[in-house]
């Protein structure tokens, strides 16, 4: 020990009375919470501290320890950080980090990719994913997913981000829009392709079977995908074919991909979509448990509203799509393709999911266009419109594609509210907002949205857990933290720990609630106090400090090591 260093220590030792010990300090304290550790336990008082990006003890600290920032969390909840299971803040969070309608109700981590990921782009995708662009504009400065990942990350954001392979990217950069199986050798550059992306950090692979060209992927090229995924480590997630006429069928098919391919699965926003299905919902319940029960690792995620939301292009046969936008839109200038696809739409999807049938046109709502000279019909259903223009409601649809340049973001109001209480009370069902994250300023008020991006999370605890006691407060946060987590297979998050990340959120149990609905959706939810991510103050006495220390998160194949 150096003379100076020595000096140190015995001047530090003289300061200290006789019989106390020193000040042991961390970053932040946060004391006398309710620690919820998401695992599901019961929760107790205590204390957590903070260190560097990570979780240094939890308990009760002793009388000697200090915080440079410390909360008195008396009355409230502390917690992980949520996770978003199906998020699109691909783009949002390019035009705004901050994360807002995600951030404020405690979500920590976005995990994008279902169907299209945003890599890895051949050069025609992306000048497509240029051409693509609506309200939102941004150089694409990246080829692989890893490369989009990373770019987030040096912008700067305020939550985690994480991101599957869509399933249909490696099938876009191999054959493009066609309607037809791969060869055996363009199914090998496909599994490259995967290959890649979980070495550089994939969750896994992820489908949306609705929509043209992951329509067209058969059963056994999705297998082969998910068994590249599954060599890292990687899980199948998928969008199911079907989720109204087709779907205990499309059940099945996720089941067989899951048993074939030897991985874990999980099902997008789970539901039964059109009156006609919802007593369907039992009977998938009663598949997806006996396959639990026979070894194989399924679970599934909700958005706790009765309303989806997505492109007209689920209002029309996945034939008139093949090819990409451009040959969509110019096949819908055909007076006889027009004819066919109108009476298409007006019956139900014989192999295809029919949402124009499914939800009706009073119940399809307006919420995103491209072009200017249409955004006033934004809030407005297609009935509505088609009233105002004078068309029927199938060719109204079509004109609005061709005339936005654009899939047209819509809200079908398709579920009942008895089956969201029955998956809400499902113990392998997690949460994702199938949504951007956005906040109602700048750019985000161009276009209207969808209550789930700013009420899911808060919706889930303070609707369903608290007032209608569906579930306890503690399984609620298990199963916005813990419980995807785990299905991830994400180290160091998801629970309070000590060594683990600090994604922590300090919310009020007896007010956390949700605010938006579909009249006026760009409404924060309340009752979420504080917010850390990796160790860094996002979410200030309820309001956001500007602070980014959002990470990538990435999947166990990345590099052969496990998630970081």
């Amino acid at each position: 020990m150096s003379t100076l260093l020595k000096s140190a220590v015995a001047l530090i030792a003289l300061s200290i009375p006789f019989g106390c010990s020193p000040a042991v300090e961390y970053d932040t304290i946060i004391r006398n919470g309710m620690i919820y550790d998401g695992s599901g336990s019961a929760p107790y008082s205590g204390d957590l501290a903070i260190s560097g990006d990570s979780i240094a003890a939890l308990g009760k600290l002793p009388g000697n320890a200090r915080g440079r920032g410390e909360i008195d969390a008396h009355g409230l909840a502390v917690c992980p950080g949520f996770i978003n299971m199906l998020s699109w803040a691909n783009e949002s969070l390019i035009a705004d980090g901050r994360s807002q309608s995600d951030i404020r109700q405690g979500v920590t981590l976005e995990v994008l990719g279902e169907g299209e990921s945003m890599g890895p782009l051949s050069d025609k995708m992306k000048q497509e994913l240029l051409d693509r662009q609506s309200d939102i504009k941004y150089a694409i400065e990246w080829n692989t997913l890893g490369e989009y990942l990373e770019y987030m990350e040096k912008r700067g954001i305020s939550t985690n981000l994480a991101s599957f392979i869509g399933a249909a990217t490696p099938r876009i950069n191999v054959i493009g829009y066609e309607n037809r199986p791969p060869t055996l050798e363009e199914l090998d550059r496909m599994r490259a392709l995967v290959r890649q992306s979980m070495l550089e950090g994939a969750m896994g692979v992820a489908s949306s079977l609705i929509y043209a060209p992951s329509f067209y992927a058969g059963t056994e090229e999705l297998i082969a995908l998910a068994q590249e995924a599954g060599k890292y480590g990687g899980m199948y997630i998928s969008h199911m074919r079907s989720e109204g006429n087709g779907f205990l069928e499309a059940l099945d098919e996720l089941l067989t991909i899951a048993r074939r391919a030897g991985v874990r699965a999980e099902i997008y926003h789970f539901k039964a979509a059109g009156e006609a299905n919802w007593p369907k919902l039992e009977e998938a319940i009663r598949k997806i448990e006996a396959a639990r029960t026979e070894g194989l690792q399924i679970t599934a995620d909700i958005y706790p509203y009765t309303a989806a939301a997505t492109g007209l292009d689920a209002a029309m046969p996945p034939w008139v799509q093949e090819g990409g936008f451009d040959a969509w839109a110019a096949r819908l200038q055909d007076p006889a393709i027009r004819k066919k696809v109108s009476a298409e739409m007006g019956q139900p999807g014989k192999n295809w999911e029919n949402f124009f049938s499914l939800a009706g046109p009073e119940n399809m709502l307006l919420i995103k266009f491209k072009n200017d000279s249409l955004k006033s019909y934004t809030g407005k259903t297609l009935a509505e419109v088609a009233a105002l223009r004078g068309t029927p409601a199938a060719e109204t649809a079509m004109d609005l594609v061709y005339q936005d340049g654009s899939r047209l973001e819509t809200v079908y109001f398709l579920m009942s509210e008895e089956n969201v209480r029955r998956k809400v009370a499902l113990p392998w069902v997690s949460v994702g907002s199938d949504m951007e994250s956005s906040a109602p300023e700048g750019v985000f008020l161009e276009s209207s949205t969808h209550p789930r991006a700013y009420g899911s999370f808060a919706r889930f605890i303070g609707k369903y857990a608290r007032e209608e006691g569906l579930i306890p407060i503690q399984e609620a946060v298990h199963r916005l933290s813990g419980l995807p987590a785990s299905n991830l297979r994400l180290a160091r998050r998801g629970l309070l720990k000590p060594g683990y990340f600090a994604d922590v959120v300090v919310f009020d149990p007896q007010t956390i609630i949700d605010h938006a609905t579909f009249e006026n959706p760009k409404q924060y939810a309340t009752g979420v106090a504080h917010v850390f991510v990796n160790g860094g103050q996002v979410i200030k006495d309820g309001e956001h400090t500007g602070a980014k220390p959002g990470r990538i998160v990435r999947g166990p194949g990345y590099k052969g090591a496990a998630g970081m």
